[in-house]
């Protein structure tokens, strides 16, 4: 799909190589994608917890949802923010990585099964759909941004 080459010219743009030689842009650029990660990971699990049936149970789960979207949005802007100036920098590395492309996969699934599945369920009116499926669109969009953010540790462990 891609080749080596494309990934190389990325990585020798000079923004990208000023990213990489600095000792402060990429540390504070991954220390912001960590935030954001952190307010993404709080915004889906409010929603996932509440189709488990686990908390906010007092709320109905497209207010939770409602509530949670502003975090959503924001913390993914941001991802995606700090997420190109991260691949930029080490472009070359990703290309050679398997994580990578596992974390691209998982992300473009989170990301529809998100903004189509878990919408649809979470925004229904209570009971229009049953518990069970509920809970298994929950369990799946956990499991589905786990994946996400596990491929992305492992990308720096071991690329």
């Amino acid at each position: 799909m891609f080749e080596y080459e494309t990934f190389a010219q990325i990585a020798n743009w000079s923004v990208s190589r000023t990213i990489n030689e600095s000792s402060w842009i990429f540390p504070l650029v991954q220390a912001f994608h960590l935030v954001a990660l952190g307010f993404l990971s709080g915004a889906l699990l409010m929603v996932d917890l509440r189709l488990l049936g686990k908390g906010f149970s007092q709320q109905p789960t497209a207010r939770v949802a409602r509530d949670a979207r502003p975090w959503l949005l924001g913390s993914l802007v941001a991802m995606l923010l700090t997420g190109i100036p991260q691949f930029m920098s080490l472009a070359t590395k990703e290309f050679e990585s398997p994580y990578f492309r596992w974390k691209m996969g998982f992300l473009l699934t989170a990301l529809i099964f998100t903004f189509t599945v878990r919408r649809l369920v979470a925004y229904a009116p209570e009971g229009r759909f049953g518990g069970a499926i509920s809970k298994v669109v929950g369990l799946v969009s956990i499991g589905l941004w786990t994946s996400v953010a596990v491929n992305g540790r492992l990308i720096g462990f071991f690329s």
